[in-house]
């Protein structure tokens, strides 16, 4: 199955092969298992299911690499507008957002990096409104700098800001050092594209570097946000908040809405905060594909449903 791990993230990044897969009706059953649903009221309802069962949520509404002003602004807007749902339905409290800066203007000529700012600025200062937070995710490491540098700006008046780090690229744990600080929130996850050797780790050096990072994290004044589905990461990642005196409320857990919810409700019944990443919307296509690179068991499911009967 690792074979198959380039060829995918290869598919995820083809326009052919991404009208096919929107196209078959074979697709949807299996896309449902990962994603909330296409609209606003399904990522509201699924974020009320989750909560219901004592699990934290981030909400990402799909998207990346916009290709247009206009395309960018409707981002921007459907964020805004979750946001006063979520405050109006009274989950502020427990849910969150998460936001690709790519799909709000990053990517464009010229000026992409000012317009990804003034709309993650809009996005903030809706997210301070609805009493929450939002988190900014990382895309390949070609954006990190690019990233790394909005953040930055947007934390001098939202210090709540969270960013993500991604422990394969050799940079990391550095960049872990200087975001392990009093206020800070990280997102700690392995990553999911495809990266050349020159700037990634490959292989088991991907976990070394994951634990390497866990442990400045954990260590830090910061707020550690440990996104992996691993059992091992997961267990190292409990024995370092006990080394370190970490308190339940002073990090958290974060996995992947449609995968180990089972583990997801275990892990929240077990006194530590576990927080759901749930995508909504039609550009689900790219974020699926990633999925099936990461993990071989979800290539099975997918598969298998491919050929069931029922």
């Amino acid at each position: 199955m690792a074979l198959l791990r380039e060829p995918l993230l290869a598919a995820a990044r083809s326009p052919k092969l991404r009208t096919v897969a929107e196209k078959s009706r074979l697709t949807r059953p299996v896309v449902d298992r990962f994603v909330a649903g296409a609209t606003e009221p399904d990522a509201l309802r699924v974020t009320d299911e989750l909560i219901g069962n004592g699990l934290y949520v981030t909400l990402d509404f799909l998207g990346e690499a916009t290709t247009s002003l206009e395309q960018a602004g409707s981002t921007v807007r459907a964020y805004e507008s979750v946001l006063v749902e979520l405050a109006k339905a009274g989950s502020a409290e427990r849910a969150e957002v998460s936001v690709k800066l790519s799909a709000i203007g990053q990517s464009l000529p010229g000026n992409g990096e000012k317009i990804a700012l003034d709309g993650a600025r809009r996005i903030c200062e809706a997210a301070a409104a609805a009493g929450t937070t939002v988190t900014v995710d990382m895309e390949d490491h070609t954006t990190t700098d690019s990233t790394l540098g909005i953040v930055r700006e947007l934390r001098a008046d939202f210090p709540w800001v969270g960013a993500v780090l991604q422990a394969y690229l050799k940079r990391t744990e550095a960049d872990c050092r200087e975001f392990a600080t009093a206020g800070s929130r990280i997102r700690l996850c392995k990553g999911a594209y495809a990266e050349p050797e020159s700037v990634a780790f490959q292989g088991e050096a991907v976990e070394d570097s994951y634990r390497r990072c866990l442990g400045v994290l954990l260590a830090g004044e910061g707020y550690p946000m440990v996104a992996s589905h691993d059992p091992a990461m997961i267990a190292a990642a409990r024995s370092l908040a006990v080394r370190n005196s970490r308190t339940s409320d002073s990090f958290e857990f974060q996995m992947l809405f449609g995968i180990r919810p089972d583990e997801q409700r275990a892990i929240a019944a077990a006194g530590h905060r576990m927080r759901v990443y749930v995508p909504y919307g039609d550009e689900w296509y790219g974020y699926f594909m990633r999925r099936l690179a990461e993990r071989p068991a979800n290539l099975t499911f997918f598969l298998r449903s491919l050929t069931s009967k029922k």
